[in-house]
């Protein structure tokens, strides 16, 4: 009898229909995050959905509204409109923000530098306040700003009423947008700096000392880990936006709405778990990789390199074998002026039968300019004198 069992449970796994029945289970109930109100977990490359559970429920996020302030912080420094070295001056209503802070007084001066690191690590509500103020002039104004940025990345399902994410009616989020907010995130890879971060310090050479403690516990537990952000508030119950890397895979993981910090942490290390377990990531360009030089005339550069806008990746399941790839190369525009991030032309990637699986803008690797009349009067009179022009 015993063999018999045995028999009919090997014959039940081995049986492609249970397989799949189990696959589809998994994809289609909630048995990775079963507590959490949705989630989802994403491949930070491509963007490609792994797993979901009502991923397009509005729903307060708490403190992961941060991660849009985060963004624009990071766009102000590269811009060269602030510095992390700039002093921001706390007001009475930064200073006086509740819920989580690094307890900031009224006119007490910290470097953005300082406030970042509040914001990334403790969740500081009065640091980003601080931050608002200091950049848009008023919280109102970046809280703008904020719904701006959302509709530039093309989310449907998020409306902000403030910056710190306290709870607040028509504020709220998703588990997909606050997955492509956190994937925009890290397209500036300094926010890793503060958010992979486990302890710091604030105030370290005053009588002030405030010790930093990440309100993420997995970059410390978890393998890989090294950001990105949590929330917490009553109506939002706990929430986490987090990521980690192993080789060349990187995914996001995002929950919302779990009874306490622990469950919180264990179903975003399912989500991660399964992810890292199941999937690889192949990564065929970067965008570093010359894919085309050009010549141009009457430019300032006149041969430019071709890169891809973004990696180029193909995500798979471990248990599938690696393909071989082909690629034709279209150029779509040289239009002069041309600056990083102008789409020049396309990539696109075909598999072994000529489908296309993938397709990626081209961009320059460096600004280009037309000459002007005197540049090009020079460049002429160069070209004929070492013999590269003629009149006949």
């Amino acid at each position: 009898m015993k063999k018999i069992c045995l028999l009919l449970m090997l014959s039940l796994l081995i049986n492609p229909i249970f397989v799949k029945a189990l696959e589809n289970n998994l994809n289609n109930n909630d048995s990775l995050i079963p507590n959490a109100k949705a989630g989802i977990l994403m491949d930070a490359t491509t963007g490609e959905i792994i797993y979901d559970k009502n991923k397009d429920e509005k729903l307060p996020v708490a403190s992961m509204t941060k991660m849009v302030a985060q963004i624009i912080i990071l766009e102000q420094i590269e811009k060269g409109k602030i510095k992390w070295t700039d002093k921001v001056k706390a007001s009475s209503n930064a200073s006086g923000m509740g819920g989580s802070q690094i307890y900031l007084t009224t006119g007490e001066e910290m470097t953005v530098e300082d406030m970042m690191k509040g914001i990334s690590m403790a969740s500081a509500n009065d640091a980003t306040v601080a931050m608002a103020e200091y950049i848009g002039g008023t919280e109102l104004e970046f809280v703008k700003m904020m719904n701006d940025k959302v509709k530039e990345l093309g989310l449907k399902n998020t409306h902000f009423k403030n910056c710190t994410g306290l709870d607040e009616e028509d504020h709220y989020s998703s588990a997909y947008d606050m997955a492509i907010i956190a994937r925009e995130l890290l397209k500036h890879e300094k926010i890793l700096e503060f958010s992979s971060v486990y302890e710091d310090y604030l105030r370290e050479d005053t009588a002030n000392k405030f010790w930093l403690v990440n309100t993420n516990k997995l970059v410390r537990f978890y393998e890989g880990a090294d950001g990105l952000k949590t929330g917490h508030t009553d109506a939002a119950k706990y929430c986490l936006a987090a990521t980690a890397k192993r080789d060349d895979l990187r995914l996001i993981a995002i929950v919302l709405g779990e009874e306490n910090s622990q469950i919180r942490n264990n179903e975003t290390m399912s989500l991660l778990d399964y992810g890292f377990n199941n999937y690889k990531i192949e990564i065929l360009k970067t965008t570093d990789d010359i894919i085309k030089e050009i010549r141009l005339d009457k430019a300032t550069s006149p041969k430019i390199s071709l890169v891809p806008l973004n990696d180029i990746a193909i995500l798979s399941k471990k248990s599938e074998d690696t393909k071989k790839y082909t690629y034709d190369i279209k150029i779509t525009s040289s239009d002069l002026p041309l600056k990083i991030g102008d789409e020049v032309g396309k990539i696109i990637v075909k598999d072994k039968d000529d489908n296309k699986v993938k397709e990626e803008i081209l961009t320059v690797t460096e600004n280009v300019d037309k000459l002007n009349f005197l540049e090009l009067l020079g460049k002429t009179l160069v070209d004929i004198m070492i013999g590269n022009m003629s009149f006949i």
